[in-house]
């Protein structure tokens, strides 16, 4: 299998501070990652080099078999998908859950004067209806649930056909029926073979979806461990991710992390 994300050496610093160091890393095609760590770690530095919306301060980072500093983002940009709180933010509240899907065909985050073929709207239809939101085709944006907002998004991000889709922290805000319905589409998604390669951010063990099948945990900017989940997301390792001690379970490919009770 190709790789569509490659790291080797890298690290981010800014104004002074390591965000990342020193991280080698890879994804192969058709892998599923889950990012773990707490706040402050690196993870959504991670996201935004994959992104290609950051450079880092040395070593290189290769995307879709292009390396940054040497590639066109612009032309780099469209194979790759993402959703975010920061991408939700820039999108205008008025427009509909519809417009704000297709609008992505074309790169764009506000409807303007363009016209959309019919192939583009049933696309756009299509992945609305994959997360539960064909009732809401009409709704304007702005009025949305975190939830809903959350699942348009995911939808918006897929617009281009990407090879890789990156999600930064889908389920955060969101209450235990919200998250419950958004990890069983992304576990949907993540089991389908034509799907893209997927890089998910998270705190929580408990919003790994099915289907996922490798995790990354970092720390203070480093890489503790990475590799499949099986092998990789113990209590050990994650007590040492999180900084204290942690009993992690697996069952029917759901996780679940407790600490340890004080004596």
């Amino acid at each position: 299998m190709s790789e569509v994300l490659e790291l080797v050496d890298v690290s981010v610093v800014r104004d002074g501070r390591a965000l990342v160091e020193d991280v080698s890393w890879s994804v192969k095609e058709g892998e599923r990652w889950v990012i773990l760590g707490p706040n402050g770690a690196g993870k959504t530095t991670l996201l935004n080099l994959a992104s290609s919306y950051l450079f880092p301060t040395s070593g290189t980072v290769g995307v879709l078999g292009e390396r940054l500093g040497s590639v066109d983002v612009f032309e780099l940009r469209p194979r790759v998908g993402m959703a975010s709180i920061a991408m939700a933010e820039k999108l205008p509240r008025r427009q509909t859950v519809l417009e704000t899907v297709l609008t992505a065909a074309y790169g764009m985050t506000a409807h303007w004067q363009e016209s959309y073929d019919k192939v583009d709207e049933d696309r756009a239809r299509a992945f609305l209806d994959r997360l539960g939101m064909s009732d809401y085709l009409d709704r304007r944006f702005g009025t949305l649930s975190e939830g809903e907002r959350k699942r348009t998004m995911i939808a918006r991000a897929m617009m281009t056909d990407p090879e890789l889709l990156l999600l930064d922290e889908p389920a955060a805000g969101l209450d235990l029926g919200g998250r419950e319905d958004l990890v069983r589409r992304l576990g949907r998604l993540a089991r389908d073979p034509y799907a893209p390669s997927m890089l998910m951010v998270t705190h929580h063990v408990e919003e790994i979806p099915p289907g996922f099948t490798h995790v990354l945990m970092i720390r203070q900017g480093q890489v503790l461990a990475a590799g499949p989940l099986e092998t990789e997301l113990t209590s050990r390792n994650l007590s040492l991710c999180f900084g204290l001690p942690l009993v992690v379970e697996e069952q029917n490919g759901r996780w679940t992390a407790q600490g340890l009770p004080l004596r």
